[in-house]
C-alpha cells in the first residue's frame, strides 16, 4: 500500500484533483491528510514544469480549501493543520514576493472568516520564518527575496500579529467562559503567541519595544491567564534574552518596574501555590528563565566606564525573587539561578551594590540547605522528590545534574567568598564546629553494607557531605584573604585542633574529616606543632578499617577513606614539604611501619606512604643525603626485581604465567593460592619504583641544585644537566623492565594465551575502562565486601603490570635524562623487546604503549642524539603503526560493505574494536604532531612533569577542534625535532605517508588532525626537494578520497579543501599527472579546469585568494561526500525569480567639449 501512494505521487499525472477531491471536509482525517500530502508532493517536484494557469488553479483551490473546506478550530486535527500550512509556505518560498504581491493580504482576509483560518494564518506565517531564517531551506538568492521582502513589511506583519492577539485575549478575557467560544480563542491566542516567538528572535528589536514596551507589558499581564501564561513567558524569555547593541537593549528594563515586575512575582507565587502541578511546573521554569535573562541584561548594560550606570530601580525586589526561586526544592529551579548569581557576583559594578551586598548571608544560609543531597526521585523524604521525578528517569540521571550543580556552585561561593570572606568563614566554621559536636544518627541505613555507593545517604552523612563541599570551597578561598587577621587565624586553628580531635567511625563521616582537614592544612603554618597531629591522623586513617577482625575484607567506603588518606598525606608532603621536614624522623618511623604491615596494608597504601616520604626527602636539597636516603627503600625493591625466581619468570611468557598462576588452572582457592604473594611482591616493586622516578627530584632553583651536587654539567646549547638521585638503581633495573615488557608482549602470542585456558582473558581490556571507552556509566557498585575471584585479580595485576612497565621506561628520559640515553646498545635493546610480537599485541595496549613511553621518550631526548635514538626507533614503529592501522581500516571499509561476514560478532564488541581503532588512529597523529608541531598556546612542558599527556587533555582536544573552526594550516610551525625528522628521507616519507593516510580513514578527528596541522607543514619540507611525481599524485589523491569520505563534516570540508588547494596550487606547474587526477573528479567542467589551469600556469595577473579557491572548491564539488540523510533524497529544486532590484549600469559622464579639444587642457597631459 505505502509503495503504491509513492508511486501515484510520483507518476499519476491526476494529481492535483485526485489530492484536492481527497482533501474535502467529508472525507476521513486520514484521506485528507494523504490527498494534502499529494498536493504537496505537487507543489515540491512538480511546481517548475506548471504552467502560470495550473499553478494559480492550484492556489485559488487551496485556499477555497482553507477558506471552506476545513473543521472547526478545536475539531480539526493538528497534523491537517500542519499539512495546510506546509503547502502555502511551499508555494510562498516558489512565488512570493515577485509573483505574488498580495500574499499578506489574502492571509489576512483569511482571518475575517473564523478562528480556524486565523489559526492556520498563524502557522503559516510561523513556518515560513523557520523555512526561511532558521532552517534556511531555500536557495540563497530566494532566501534573500523573501527575508528582505518580510524586513520591509515587518511593521505590518507585526502589527497584523499583535492585533490578532490583542482581539483574541480581549474576547477571551470579556467572555469568562471555559466552553467552546473561550478554548476556541484561547486556541487563536496561544497560535499568535507561539510565533510571536518565532519572530522575536530576530526581527530588530526596536519591533520588540515600539510604543513603549507596549508588547512587554502585554506579555506581563498575560503571565496571570493560566491558559496563555506559558506561551507568554516564552515570549518574554525571547525577548529578553536578545543580544544586539546596548543601547537597543535598554529598553528592556522597562520590566523592572512596578508594574511589570509585580506581574512576574504574583504569577511566581500563584503558580506555586498551585502546588505540584506539571503545567504550572513548566511555568514556573520559564518565569525562572526570563529573571536569569535579565539578570543577564542587567550585567550587560550596567557598564563600568558609563558615569551615569546604576543599577535598575526594584533591584532588591529582583534579587528576593531570585532568591525564592534558589530557595526552591526544585533541583532544575536551583541550577538554572546559578550562572545569574555567578554573573551578578563577579560583576565590577554590580557587586558592589550594597543590596547585592546584603543578600550574601542569604544566599549562603539558601546553599547550606541547597547543597544536602537529597530530592532522589526513588524516595520520598524530601519534597524535592516530587519535582525530581518529573524531572529525572532515574537516581542516576539526578546524580549527574546534581553533580552539575554542585560545580557551579563551588564557583559562585568562591566569588561570594571574595566579596564577604568574614561572613563566609564565619557560617562555614559554625557549620563545622556545629556537626563536629553534634551525634551521629542511628538511623538504619547509617551502616548498609549492601548499598551502593550513589544511593541516598543517611540524614548524618548527607549533613557531613554538604557542610564538607560548602567549607571545602569557602576556606581555600577565605584563608587567602583572611590570613594576616590574627582573629581568623586563631578561629582557623581552633577549628583545626578540633577537626583532629574528632574520632568518626563512620566511613563517609571519616572521608569528610579528611577533606575538611586537607582544606585547613594552610593554617598548620601557624601552628606547627600540631604536624605530628595531623600526621598521626591521616596514617590512623590509611589503616581504617570497620571491623573488629582485621582480616575482614574491606568494604568500598573503607577502601575510599583509605585512599582519601594516602591522598591527603601525599598532598601535604607535596605543598607544604618544608613543613614536614621538621617531623621528618616522625613520618619516617610512621612509614616503616606501614611498609611492614603487608598482610593489612594493600599496594596502594604502601606505595603512597613511600611517595610521601619520597616528596619530602627532595626538601633536602643534597644529592648524596637524598641518594643514600632513597636507597633504603629501593633497595628491597631492587632485591627482588633482580632475584633469581623473578629474573627467570620474566625471561619467558611460558615461565611468567606460570610465576604468577596464570597458566591453564581452574577452582584455585584465592586464600591458598601460591602465586598470590608473587604478584603482590612484583606489583609493590612497579609501583614503588614508578613513585621514586616520578616524585623524586632536583631542586628547582639551579643554585641550590649546583650547592647540593645534583649540576653536573651543560650541554652544548648550554642546557643544564642534572642527575637523578635513584638514577644509579633505576638503570640497574632498565633490562629486567625491558625484559618484562617483552614477555608481556609475548604473552599475547596464540601459543602462549592457549597454554592460558579460561584465564586467558586476564589479558583482555578491563569492563571499567571498556564502559569508559563505550561511554557508558560505571557499573553500581554495591559497598558489601566481597573476594574477588582469580581471574578478576590477575586481570588487574596485568594492566597495572604493563601500564607501570611502559610508565618507568616513559619515566626515564624526561628523569634520568643523559644517564638513561646514555646507555649502551639501548635502541636496539628495545627495538628488540618493547616492540616485539606487536602484531599480536592488542590496540588498548599500544595506546599505552604510545602513551606512556614513545611519547615521552621521544620528546626528552637531547637533540644531539636524535640521530642516534629518534630516527631508528620512530621510523620503523610509524611505518608498522601507519601499516597497521591502514590495514584494520580497509577491514572496517569491506564490513560495510559485506556485513554478512561477521553476523556472528557481537554487536558490542565490534563497537569496542571499531572505537578502539579510532582512539589509535588518533593516538598516532598526537604523537606525531607532539614531535614535529609547535603549538602555540602549549609548550612541551605543558604536557606534565613526566612528558606525558593526559587522556583527558586529548579528549578536549578532539572536542574543541570538532566544534572549531579549523586554524590556518599555514601558521603552523614546525619544531626542531620535526624538522630534524624531515630531514630524514627515509623517515620524512614514513612521516608523510602516515600523516596523509588518516584523510582516508572513516575517523573525523584523526583526518581534521591530519588535514589541519600536518599535511601541508610537513609537506612545504620537501616539495623544493625531488618529491617523486608517484608520490605527489598519491597525496593529492588521498586529500580527493577525504573529500569524498568526510565531506559531510563541515571541519573536515574545509580543511581538506583548504589543503586540496594548496597541494594543487604548488604541485601542478611540477607534476602535470594532477591533471589526470583532476579530471577524474565527478561532473568536473574541462573548460573550467582549462581556465583554472590556464590562470595557474600563465598567470597574467594576481587573482584574490579567495576567488582562486572558490574557483578550485566548484571544481572538485563532484567528490565532496555527502550526509547519509541526503545522499538518496530527491532533490528540490525551487527556481530563482527575476531580482528584485535591478542593478543600474553606470552612466558615462559628459565630456566637456573645450576641456577635451583644448591642447592645454588636463585630458590633455595624459595623452601619449
Amino acid at each position: 500500500m505505502f509503495q503504491f501512494c509513492e508511486d501515484f505521487k510520483e507518476n499519476c499525472p491526476l494529481c492535483v484533483p485526485c489530492g484536492l477531491k481527497l482533501a474535502e471536509k467529508m472525507q476521513l482525517p486520514v484521506v485528507r491528510h494523504f490527498g494534502l500530502q499529494v498536493l504537496e508532493h505537487v507543489i515540491k517536484f512538480r511546481w517548475n514544469n506548471m504552467s502560470s494557469e495550473d499553478k494559480l488553479c492550484l492556489k485559488y483551490s487551496v485556499m477555497e480549501l482553507i477558506s471552506n473546506g476545513m473543521n472547526t478550530v478545536l475539531e480539526e486535527e493538528a497534523h491537517i493543520k500542519d499539512v495546510f500550512a506546509r503547502i502555502i509556505v511551499e508555494m510562498i518560498k516558489r512565488e512570493w514576493p515577485q509573483n505574488w504581491p498580495d500574499m499578506l493580504n489574502e492571509l489576512e482576509a483569511l482571518t475575517k472568516q473564523g478562528e480556524v483560518q486565523t489559526e492556520l494564518v498563524m502557522f503559516i506565517l510561523l513556518r515560513l520564518a523557520e523555512d526561511v531564517v532558521t532552517f534556511h531551506t531555500l536557495p540563497p538568492q530566494r532566501r534573500r527575496d523573501i527575508h528582505l521582502t518580510m524586513m520591509q513589511n515587518m511593521d505590518k506583519l507585526f502589527a497584523f500579529m499583535l492585533n490578532i492577539l490583542q482581539e483574541n485575549v480581549t474576547q477571551y478575557q470579556h467572555l469568562n467562559d471555559t466552553g467552546q467560544k473561550g478554548q476556541s480563542l484561547s486556541r487563536v491566542a496561544v497560535a499568535a503567541l507561539n510565533t510571536l516567538a518565532g519572530y522575536m528572535d530576530w526581527v530588530p528589536i526596536a519591533h520588540i519595544v515600539a510604543d513603549n514596551c507596549k508588547l512587554l507589558e502585554g506579555l506581563c499581564v498575560l503571565l496571570s491567564e493560566p491558559e496563555l501564561q506559558v506561551e507568554a513567558a516564552e515570549c518574554l524569555l525571547i525577548a529578553v534574552s536578545r543580544k544586539g547593541k546596548l543601547e537597543d537593549r535598554e529598553p528592556l528594563m522597562i520590566l523592572f518596574e512596578d508594574s511589570a515586575m509585580n506581574s512576574i512575582l504574583s504569577a511566581a507565587q500563584m503558580a506555586d501555590v498551585e502546588g505540584l502541578v506539571e503545567k504550572s511546573y513548566i511555568f514556573l521554569k520559564r518565569l525562572c528563565q526570563v529573571l536569569c535573562a535579565l539578570g543577564n541584561q542587567i550585567c550587560a548594560l550596567t557598564v563600568v566606564t558609563d558615569p551615569h550606570a546604576k543599577v535598575p530601580v526594584n533591584f532588591g525586589k529582583y534579587l528576593d525573587a531570585l532568591l525564592a526561586f534558589t530557595r526552591h526544592p526544585s533541583l532544575f529551579l536551583k541550577s538554572s539561578t546559578l550562572m545569574t548569581w555567578g554573573s551578578l557576583y563577579r560583576h565590577e559594578l554590580l557587586s558592589k551594590d550594597p543590596q547585592l551586598l546584603a543578600a550574601i548571608p542569604k544566599f549562603l544560609q539558601i546553599s547550606m540547605t541547597s547543597v544536602v543531597k537529597v530530592g532522589f526521585p526513588s524516595k520520598n523524604d524530601s519534597p524535592s522528590c516530587e519535582y525530581s521525578r518529573l524531572d529525572f528517569d532515574c537516581d542516576e540521571d539526578f546524580n549527574t545534574s546534581y553533580s552539575m550543580f554542585l560545580s557551579w556552585m563551588t564557583n559562585i561561593l568562591k566569588a561570594v567568598c571574595r566579596l564577604d570572606p568574614h561572613t563566609s568563614f564565619h557560617m562555614a566554621g559554625n557549620w563545622l564546629r556545629f556537626l563536629l559536636t553534634a551525634p551521629v544518627d542511628e538511623e538504619p541505613q547509617t551502616f548498609n553494607p549492601g548499598k551502593a555507593s550513589g544511593s541516598p545517604l543517611s540524614s548524618t552523612q548527607a549533613q557531613w557531605e554538604a557542610m564538607t563541599f560548602f567549607s571545602e570551597g569557602i576556606t581555600r578561598v577565605a584563608f587567602g584573604v583572611l590570613c594576616e587577621e590574627e582573629g581568623r587565624v586563631a578561629e582557623g586553628i581552633d577549628l583545626l585542633h578540633s577537626i583532629l580531635a574528632y574520632e568518626a567511625t563512620d566511613p563517609v563521616i571519616l572521608s569528610c574529616v579528611l577533606t575538611n582537614l586537607s582544606s585547613y592544612f594552610p593554617f598548620i603554618r601557624y601552628t606547627n606543632p600540631s604536624m605530628p597531629l595531623v600526621l598521626s591522623k591521616l596514617f590512623a586513617a590509611i589503616s581504617f578499617h570497620t571491623s573488629a577482625n582485621s582480616k575482614d575484607p574491606l568494604t568500598r567506603a573503607v577502601k575510599n577513606v583509605r585512599r582519601h588518606a594516602c591522598c591527603s598525606l601525599i598532598k601535604i608532603c607535596s605543598t607544604y614539604p618544608e613543613l614536614v621536614l621538621p617531623h621528618f624522623e616522625l613520618l619516617y618511623t610512621q612509614v616503616k611501619h606501614l611498609l611492614k604491615d603487608e598482610r593489612f596494608q594493600s599496594q596502594m597504601e604502601r606505595c603512597s606512604a613511600m611517595e610521601a616520604l619520597v616528596l619530602v626527602s627532595n626538601q633536602l636539597k643534597d644529592y648524596e643525603k637524598q641518594k643514600s636516603f632513597l636507597m633504603e627503600f629501593i633497595s628491597p625493591l631492587m632485591s627482588v626485581w633482580l632475584s633469581e625466581d623473578v629474573q627467570r619468570a620474566i625471561s619467558s611468557p611460558e615461565a611468567f604465567i606460570s610465576f604468577v598462576g596464570a597458566a591453564a588452572s581452574t577452582n584455585v582457592d584465592i586464600e591458598e593460592d601460591p602465586c598470590r604473594l608473587n604478584r603482590t611482591q612484583l606489583s609493590f616493586c612497579s609501583f614503588g619504583i614508578l613513585r621514586m622516578i616520578m616524585r623524586a627530584h632536583w631542586p628547582s632553583d639551579i643554585e641550590e641544585a649546583k650547592t647540593g651536587g645534583f649540576l653536573v654539567g651543560y650541554t652544548p646549547t648550554g642546557t643544564p644537566i642534572f642527575r637523578h638521585p635513584c638514577s644509579e638503581a633505576v638503570l640497574k633495573l632498565v633490562d629486567s623492565v625491558v625484559a618484562l615488557i617483552r614477555t608481556h608482549n609475548g604473552i599475547y602470542h596464540p601459543d602462549v594465551l592457549a597454554k592460558m585456558g579460561a584465564l586467558s582473558k586476564a589479558v583482555e581490556i578491563m569492563e571499567i575502562e571498556k564502559r569508559s571507552i563505550l561511554g557508558l556509566p560505571p557499573l553500581e557498585a554495591s559497598d558489601t565486601p566481597f573476594r574477588r575471584n582469580l581471574l578478576e585479580r590477575l586481570q588487574g595485576f596485568f594492566c597495572s603490570s604493563y601500564d607501570n612497565c611502559y610508565q618507568i621506561l616513559g619515566g626515564c628520559g624526561p628523569s634520568l635524562q643523559q644517564d638513561f640515553y646514555s646507555i649502551p646498545n639501548l635502541v636496539p635493546h628495545l627495538l628488540n623487546s618493547a616492540f616485539t610480537n606487536l602484531d599480536n599485541v592488542p590496540d588498548f595496549r599500544l595506546r599505552v604503549m604510545l602513551r606512556r613511553f614513545v611519547k615521552p621518550f621521544i620528546l626528552s631526548c637531547p637533540p644531539e642524539r636524535y640521530g642516534s635514538i629518534v630516527i631508528p626507533i620512530l621510523g620503523p614503529l610509524l611505518n608498522y603503526m601507519q601499516q597497521r592501522l591502514s590495514q584494520k581500516w580497509l577491514f572496517v571499509n569491506q564490513q560495510d560493505i559485506v556485513s554478512e561476514e561477521d553476523e556472528c560478532k557481537e554487536e558490542s564488541v565490534e563497537i569496542l574494536e571499531d572505537l578502539l581503532l579510532r582512539l589509535l588512529s588518533r593516538e598516532v597523529m598526537d604523537l606525531i604532531i607532539v614531535c614535529c608541531v609547535a603549538k602555540k598556546n602549549q609548550s612541551p612542558s605543558n604536557a606534565g612533569a613526566d612528558g606525558l599527556i593526559s587522556a583527558t587533555q586529548v579528549e578536549v582536544e578532539d572536542e574543541e577542534m570538532m566544534a572549531s573552526d579549523t586554524t590556518n594550516p599555514g601558521t603552523v610551525e614546525l619544531t626542531e625535532l620535526g624538522r630534524f625528522l624531515m630531514g630524514n628521507e627515509d623517515l620524512s616519507t614514513v612521516l608523510l605517508v602516515t600523516v596523509f593516510s588518516p584523510l582516508v580513514w572513516k575517523d573525523t578527528i584523526s583526518c581534521q588532525k591530519a588535514a589541519v596541522l600536518l599535511c601541508w607543514p610537513l609537506l612545504t619540507q620537501v616539495i623544493s626537494s625531488s618529491l617523486p611525481s608517484d608520490a605527489a599524485v598519491c597525496f593529492f589523491t588521498n586529500v580527493l578520497r577525504g573529500l569524498q569520505m568526510h565531506g559531510q563534516h563541515e571541519g573536515c570540508l574545509s580543511a581538506l579543501v583548504h589543503l586540496a588547494f594548496q597541494i594543487y596550487e604548488a604541485l601542478r606547474p611540477h607534476y602535470p599527472a594532477l591533471r589526470s587526477v583532476m579530471e577524474q573528479v565527478p561532473e568536473i567542467q574541462k573548460q573550467s579546469l582549462d581556465q583554472f589551469d590556464s590562470k595557474l600556469l600563465f598567470p597574467k595577473q594576481k587573482m584574490a585568494d579567495k576567488r582562486r579557491k572558490d574557483h578550485f572548491k566548484r571544481l572538485i564539488t563532484g567528490c565532496i561526500g555527502k550526509p547519509l540523510g541526503e545522499q538518496f533524497r530527491k532533490e528540490i529544486h525551487i527556481r530563482n525569480l527575476p531580482a528584485l532590484f535591478q542593478k543600474k549600469s553606470k552612466t558615462q559622464l559628459d565630456v566637456d567639449p573645450i576641456l577635451e579639444n583644448c591642447d592645454d587642457s588636463l585630458p590633455a597631459l595624459f595623452k601619449p
